[in-house]
Order: structure tokens, then sequence, then C-alpha cells
């Protein structure tokens, strides 16, 4: 990189010179250039089909009940925190508050590289802490399944018949976050061959929240199309666990200790508090760069 290599040369002709006050000044651009050096050697991992696309996460708890909804809706709120962080947009498309937390939420993340960077967060993520439900201040295990999937070109070939899907309109609940509208035209649709459900409230006409809902349901029938075709192998997607004990990629602890890990790359940190404010940064490059290595084993241990 000649900005790096400028730069250090200019360091050495200041040190040579007793310039401290350069050499300091020089010293301080070394942070900015590492960071961009650090950019173009994840765009590089980012080479796959769809990684340069927008992408949809959505965000279900499992087991644990208003345990898993709240944790659900910390997810949720770390999610965005991450997206508006790294410069990327979002719309909610559709967001399914509980009296404790959500039952579903998805959004449509925009930006260059929305898939490829967020793709590694699919999986089930697991909360250990005290409850604040809980009057006898006992440890609970929340589980969350995070799903993550590539918006499609519109020439995509994935047939959808009008005679496998059920269309159920709906009004929007809650406050649904930025740009969300309430109207009385969100709209669900059941594919029954798959059993998938996808739902859309942001439009505010029904054919518009429709087109939505079947872009998301095109995007769910691909990855099955593509794992099903690589089912010897592993897939570009990975295949979708049960959202429970022993199928999780990260365990978030926040007591008897604090500490993030990615039971994958093994990526760590104590600072719990960082991560749900949005600091996804270092598990998204340990990732990529694990992911790109061909996912190797880490012999990562799960912690209580």
């Amino acid at each position: 990189m000649t900005e790096l290599s400028d730069t250090i040369e200019l360091m050495e002709m200041t040190e040579a010179e007793g310039d401290d006050a350069s050499f300091n000044q020089l010293v301080s651009q070394l942070d900015p250039i590492g960071q961009k050096i650090d950019g173009l050697e994840l765009t590089t991992f980012l080479s796959e089909p769809y990684d340069a696309s927008d992408t949809y996460l959505s965000i279900k708890p499992g087991a644990g009940g208003t345990e898993s909804s709240d944790w659900a809706s910390m997810l949720y709120r770390m999610y965005l925190r991450y997206v508006e962080a790294a410069g990327f947009k979002y719309e909610v498309l559709d967001l399914q508050d509980e009296e404790h937390g959500i039952k579903a939420a998805t959004i449509l993340v925009k930006g260059s590289y929305a898939y490829g960077y967020l793709k590694g967060e699919k999986g089930v993520h697991r909360l250990v802490r005290i409850s604040p439900f809980d009057s006898n201040a006992r440890r609970h295990t929340s589980f969350t399944a995070v799903d993550v999937l590539p918006v499609l070109p519109d020439d995509i070939d994935i047939e959808v018949r009008d005679d496998d899907i059920k269309l159920d309109f709906f009004r929007s609940s809650g406050a649904g976050g930025q740009h969300v509208n309430k109207t009385s035209s969100a709209v669900r649709i059941t594919h029954f061959p798959s059993g998938i459900v996808v739902a859309c409230q942001i439009e505010r006409s029904q054919h518009a929240n429709r087109e939505v809902a079947l872009k998301m349901l095109k995007a769910k029938l691909y990855e099955q199309q593509q794992e099903e075709q690589k089912k010897h192998l592993k897939s570009i997607q990975g295949e979708q666990k049960n959202i429970s004990w022993g199928s999780q990629i990260r365990s978030y602890v926040f007591c008897p200790y604090t500490l993030v890990k990615d039971l994958r790359t093994g990526q760590q940190t104590s600072d719990v508090r960082r991560v749900m404010d949005g600091d996804l940064e270092p598990f998204v490059k340990a990732y990529l760069k694990w992911h790109a290595n061909g996912e190797k084993p880490m012999n990562v241990s799960e912690d209580d």
C-alpha cells in the first residue's frame, strides 16, 4: 500500500533528523492506515455469490419463553446499532411485539456488502444471565435464532405457484422502529410445500407488501434449493439448527462472569455491554477470515 510505505519512509527520515514532533504526527496516522488495510483485506474475503447484496436479517426466539422473547429484543437492538454504526441503511419489514420482548422481527439491511458482512450471524445465539423476570434471581439460559439471507436479483429463477401459498392481511403492530408505517395492509405469506412463513408491513399498500414478502420467500426457497444441491458439502448458508441447547454459534454470558464467545472462530471479549451496543466488528472480521480459510474446527468449548 503506497500510503503506508510513504508514511514509514517519512518516519525514518524524521527520526534520523531528530524531528520528534513530525515523527509523532506520522505515528498518529498509522491507525487510520491500518484500518484501511483491514478493510481491503476483508473485501478480498467477500467474493461469494450475493456477498455484495442487501440482506434480510430475521430474529426469532426459541426455547425459554419470556426470557427468549426479551433476549430476541436485545439482539434486535444490537443489530440495529451495528447496522447504523457500519453505515448501512435499514427498514423494519416485520416486527411482532410481545409484553416482554418480541415474537419475531425481520429487517432489510441496505448497503454495499451488507449480506457479506452479516452472513456470519446466521445461527442460534445463547444468553446466560440472572433473569429480571425471576423473583428468586436464578440464572437462566435463553436461545434466539438469527437468519440471514441475501436479497436476490429480480430475474432469479425461483417459481412460486399461487396454489402453494396462502395470503393473510393484517394491521401493522407495535411501534415498528425506523420507517415503519402503521397500516392495515400488512401481508403474511405461508408457503405450504416448505412451511416457510414470511411477513411484511413496511409499505402502505397490500400490493407493495406482497411484493416484498414474495422476495423474502424466494430468498428462503433459493437457500433451500442451494442446500439440497450441496447437501454433501458445507453450503455457504449452513444448516439451520434447532433453537435450543447445543446448537448455538455464539454465547453471551452476563453471569457469573461476563463473556461473549463465538464457538466457531474462538473470538471472544469480556466486554458484553459493548457488544450489546453494536460493536460486532471483531466478530464479523473473525468469521470472514475463518470462513475464507475453510471453516476449520477451532475446538472451542461452550461456556456454562
